[in-house]
Order: structure tokens, then sequence, then C-alpha cells
């Protein structure tokens, strides 16, 4: 049992990793760079190139990617397999509910896949650890969709006292709750006046060290 549990431990930390792999050589595609081997061997630490080629065949196996043969850069999203790539605007602090003049000034643009018009969303780079346990954590960027109703259980950029925060919405008998993930924070629990849905969290990237969300 013992051997069974560990193996697939094992087998989890590698689904993890080539995920991770995934992310980055997609956002690199997006960005109209796509990585090398060895630049994916550096960028996870691996100390041999051959590990990172088994994981990038590994995700040509499974369909995730296409390899075009005796290219170095030859790595691409299969054809037809997403939405057309758009640019959609990096903000910062959204204050006093001016999400137009922060999309309008940005701090940079991310590479997304969305069928949406580039004018409905926007990227919003997460402070604070209150939604650990819903995988988004500090430093991570979020894609918004923007809308200013949602369902209960949607995951959402709402504006409260002038700060933009990312919390999970629950509706309860005409009153809005701002839930965290993480057992540290309390919810949120403003007087409907003082609460704007800015958008519902579409997509969650993550950047490792030595990456840049604004590409």
């Amino acid at each position: 049992m013992a051997a069974m549990r560990d193996a697939g431990r094992s087998s989890s930390r590698s689904a993890g990793r080539r995920r991770r792999i995934f992310l980055f050589v997609r956002d690199r595609i997006l960005a109209g760079s796509p990585p090398t081997t060895r630049e994916v061997q550096e960028h996870f630490g691996f100390r041999a190139v051959q590990s990172a080629r088994a994981h990038l065949e590994a995700l040509v196996r499974d369909g995730l990617l296409d390899k075009e043969p005796g290219k170095a850069r030859g790595y691409r999203l299969p054809a037809g397999s997403g939405h057309p790539t758009v640019l959609v605007p990096l903000v910062g602090r959204v204050q006093a509910g001016v999400l137009t003049t922060a999309v309008e000034d940005p701090e940079g643009f991310v590479a997304v896949q969305s069928s949406a018009d580039r004018s409905e969303l926007f990227a919003l780079q997460v402070r604070g650890d209150s939604m650990r346990d819903a995988a988004i954590l500090p430093g991570d960027v979020v894609i918004v969709h923007r809308q200013d109703t949602a369902r209960s259980g949607d995951i959402v950029v709402a504006l409260v006292e002038d700060e933009a925060t990312v919390k999970r919405l629950k509706l309860r008998a005409g009153r809005i709750e701002l839930h965290p993930a993480n057992p540290a924070f309390d919810p949120i629990t403003p007087a409907p006046d003082e609460v704007r849905i800015l958008g519902r969290v579409i997509e969650v990237r993550r950047y490792l060290e030595g990456s840049s969300p604004a590409g």
C-alpha cells in the first residue's frame, strides 16, 4: 500500500510539472517566441536536457503540442486547438471603480486565446494569499471577463472600498458575500451599495522566476 501511495504521489508531481511546462511553452508561443528544449531545461532546473525533452514529447503525444521536425523552436499549438490570440491589458490596483481608466493605461499586456472581444477582457495581478486553497497565489495573473453580474460560486474580481479583490461570490437571500479560500481570512459581507462586480475570473496564469506577466 505504501508503495502504491508513493507511486501515486510521484505520478501527481510529474503531472503537475508537465502542466507547468505546457503553460510555460504555451505562453511563450502566444508571445511569439517558442522556447527551445534547452530553454525549458534551464527554466525548470532539469539536470539533463533529456528530461525536458521527455516532458515535451509527452505533451506532443497527448495532443497538447505539435512539433515541426528539424526546428529548434518548432513547438506549436495544434491547429484548430483554440480561439484567436488577443492581447488584453494587465492592470494594477483598480481604485474608485475607474476600471476603464486602468484598462486604457495598462501596465502591460497578456496574450490570451479567446473568442471574446479584447474589450471584454482584462488581466489583474494577484496580491495576497486569501485565495491560496483555490490555487490562486500571490503574483499570479487572473484573466477576467468584464461583467457586472455573476453566479453564486463564481470566482470574481469585485471592487470593495476602492480596492479590487479576488474572491468567490456567494449570494444569500439578497446579500452579497465574498469568500476567501484560506481559513486565515474572514468572508467579506459588504452592503450592496459598497460593492461592485468587475468581472468573472476565467483563467489563472502563474509566472515562474525569470518570466514576466507583461510578456
